[in-house]
């Protein structure tokens, strides 16, 4: 049967979907059933069997792929969030299928000459979302393979398969080798834990013995590689045993070097993530070769800012370069202070315990003592009001069918009335990925039809979970993060561009996807945005002013070490990916050598952080994580307009917001980020302002 997804108490244009009637067989017929329409259509196409214009053809051939699109999306979320085995095995069964119409449309030529003839009708025009949108499909085309010879079409058609298949198994192992570690704690091992973190670690004892009923606990408390559970426990206990049991059981996840608990089962092989690692490569490279680039990071920079692998290594060290005074100063201070802790060997799981105790010591700065003013709801309400003054938007609360009791939902309204939805699941759980992430489940369109879709997106996060009568209490990082997924929301909902491909973040480069997001952040930092999204949970007074004083004299605390991080992820991605691996060994040699080049703390051999680094092996960053930086970049340069112009208002300045708001979020795709940037700004990005931001210097 099929099922109604939109719900008749929205707008018709949200096309809400009512997750109280999904199941994971009626989203598989729903994809299956639209697969087969698509095909038939294309099948038509291919056979010569249209009698409209190609825009039109093109138009209706687009109404379809969104109908895949639409349950397939539905289902790939939920096994994100809500995954269990019928969702899973359900997602993972339609992945080829997907994979297969996805390679048949990249290597259609009839479909490629029907563009080539819109292309050419476009010489003249003034359209420049449609200019752009044709050109980033005919591009597209050309990275599926649309002129390759059959064999090696069909060659390319079975990778594309395969390596949607293993991203899956990948991202799998991860959440199940996370899951398959639970430490019942005992009473000595609960000193210095904060009483927010005991909650956190009580609601996972809780969990644990509903899932284990017949094992005895020493406690009513568990530690798990749940990240709000986790750093619980590293930056707080005293016990250093504890820590270093945590730390390798994290660093070690999905590999051959995973620490679980209870009886270990064969689990050390079944989550293991190497050979897949391997594989991915492997495929990667092949796929690349077939369409004429000498390694995979040729592909990848296809579709970005950056020019080539030597510019971004040339980016990355001289930012490193300029990090790694500082890093080596945050180092020795981390040393230094850890004598006065009885710590003469500092070790990699005992930065987190004595950096906090540092922080505090250095700037009066307790973590756990703001977190108090930062309920989630009062977050949420003070980030919207910022939002609602910069660019004229509001955030309205209304009751819709979700997918789990914690999730709400949101229309967004303009001064001329709804312009998209909101679907806001904050809180870590078990069965839901780690991180936090911005779905852009369904674009702003206008058919040539006349049918009106607008945006709908899902924002993800893993934050602490609210603790008996209270709500969330976050800290700042989980604030940062807040803020910085909702400028991908933003940059997806205020769109004013009607062409799917080209609106929103569609048709982004993904070097600069990240501008808006890490542009947000700063509001967060900003003394007038920390007074609107801070109140105490019981007293409802607002951060007193040594607190904030405190919070903003510690906002660059570590970050040389921090962006010295950032960068040997990045490094370590766009090598493994120029490497043309295809064994494990290459993997950890290379980030072995990254680490002797650019990091000043060097983890332990065992360590396998790259076995669980989603990113790239299992998110859309393979040779793009850089995009951090470089996004970075623009974001401080961005936000260093608002500065320059903040005078009597601050930097919370509706005419700058509005012109944030129409040169980059309002045009999405339908310009190159360079041109959007340009438009803003005035002139070319530059890193004056990120050295600044990052408290490196001008120079």
């Amino acid at each position: 049967m099929s099922i109604d997804f939109n719900s008749p108490s929205f707008d018709d244009r949200l096309h809400l979907v009512d997750f109280t009637k999904t199941t994971p067989a009626i989203l598989s017929q729903e994809t299956n059933q639209a697969l087969d329409d698509a095909h038939a259509f294309l099948d038509n196409i291919e056979n010569g069997n249209t009698a409209d214009t190609p825009i039109a053809t093109i138009d209706q051939f687009d109404e379809l792929v969104r109908a895949i699109h639409r349950p397939f999306g539905v289902l790939s979320h939920l096994n994100s969030v809500m995954s269990d085995e019928d969702i899973r095995h359900t997602h993972h069964e339609l992945l080829p299928k997907l994979s297969e119409f996805g390679v048949r449309v990249g290597q259609s030529k009839p479909l490629y000459d029907l563009y080539k003839a819109v292309e050419s009708t476009l010489q003249d025009s003034t359209d420049i979302a449609r200019i752009r949108a044709v050109y980033l499909a005919l591009q597209s085309f050309d990275l599926s393979g649309v002129g390759l010879p059959d064999d090696k079409k069909n060659e390319f058609a079975k990778i594309q398969s395969e390596l949607s298949v293993l991203s899956a198994q990948f991202s799998d192992n991860v959440l199940d080798a996370t899951a398959a570690f639970a430490l019942p704690l005992t009473n000595e091992q609960l000193d210095g834990i904060t009483p927010n973190g005991l909650a956190l670690l009580k609601s996972a004892g809780e969990h644990y013995k509903a899932k284990h009923p017949n094992k005895s606990l020493p406690t009513d408390y568990v530690a798990t590689l749940d990240v709000p559970m986790y750093l619980a426990v590293m930056q707080y206990a005293t016990d250093r045993k504890l820590r270093e049991t945590l730390y390798h059981a994290y660093h070690t996840r999905a590999s051959d070097q995973a620490t679980f608990t209870g009886e270990k089962d064969g689990q050390e092989s079944k989550f293991d993530n190497s050979d897949i690692m391997a594989r991915i490569l492997k495929l990667r490279t092949d796929k690349a070769r077939l369409l004429g680039y000498k390694d995979y990071t040729g592909v990848s920079l296809a579709t970005k800012m950056a020019e080539n692998h030597e510019q971004i290594e040339e980016f990355l060290l001289n930012l490193a370069q300029k990090a790694l005074p500082f890093a080596k100063q945050d180092l020795r201070e981390i040393q230094e202070f850890a004598k006065t802790l009885g710590l003469d060997d500092v070790q990699p799981w005992d930065i987190a315990f004595i950096s906090e105790k540092l922080q505090n010591a250095k700037y009066s700065l307790d973590s756990e003592a703001i977190r108090p003013y930062f309920p989630a709801p009062v977050v949420l309400d003070g980030m919207f009001d910022i939002i609602k003054t910069l660019f004229g938007v509001r955030f309205v609360a209304k009751d819709a069918p979700v997918w789990h009791k914690d999730v709400q939902f949101y229309e967004v309204h303009d001064k001329d009335g709804l312009i998209g939805g909101a679907y806001i699941d904050l809180y870590a759980r078990s069965g839901k990925s780690s991180g936090a992430w911005l779905s852009d489940f369904q674009s702003k369109n206008i058919s040539l039809s006349g049918s009106q879709t607008l945006p709908v997106c899902f924002v993800v996060g893993n934050f602490s979970p609210a603790v008996g009568d209270k709500p969330s209490l976050l800290t700042h990082d989980e604030v940062l993060t807040l803020f910085h997924e909702f400028g991908h929301a933003l940059h997806h909902l205020l769109t004013k561009v009607s062409i799917a491909d080209v609106s929103g973040i569609s048709g982004v480069e993904w070097d600069a996807v990240e501008l808006p997001s890490q542009f947000m952040e700063n509001f967060a930092w900003d003394k007038s945005g920390i007074a609107k999204i801070s109140r105490h949970v019981q007293t409802d007074e607002p951060l007193p002013d040594d607190k904030l004083t405190a919070m903003l004299n510690a906002k660059n605390f570590q970050s040389g070490l921090q962006t010295l991080r950032q960068i040997e992820f990045a490094l370590f991605d766009l090598r493994i990916h120029a490497g043309n691996f295809d064994e494990y060994e290459q993997i950890l040699t290379a980030i072995n050598q990254v680490r002797k080049q650019v990091a000043v703390i060097m983890p332990p051999a065992n360590n396998r952080f790259a076995n669980s680094f989603a990113h790239i092996f299992a998110g859309g960053y393979a040779a793009g994580y850089y995009s951090y930086k470089w996004a970075e970049l623009l974001s401080a340069d961005a936000f260093g307009v608002f500065e320059d112009n903040a005078g009597e208002v601050g930097v919370i300045n509706p005419s700058i917001g509005q012109a944030f708001y129409e040169n980059i979020l309002a045009m999405g795709g339908s310009r190159t980020a360079k041109e959007n940037f340009i438009a803003f700004a005035g002139r070319e990005a530059k890193i004056d302002a990120l050295l600044r931001h990052s408290g490196f210097g001008d120079d």
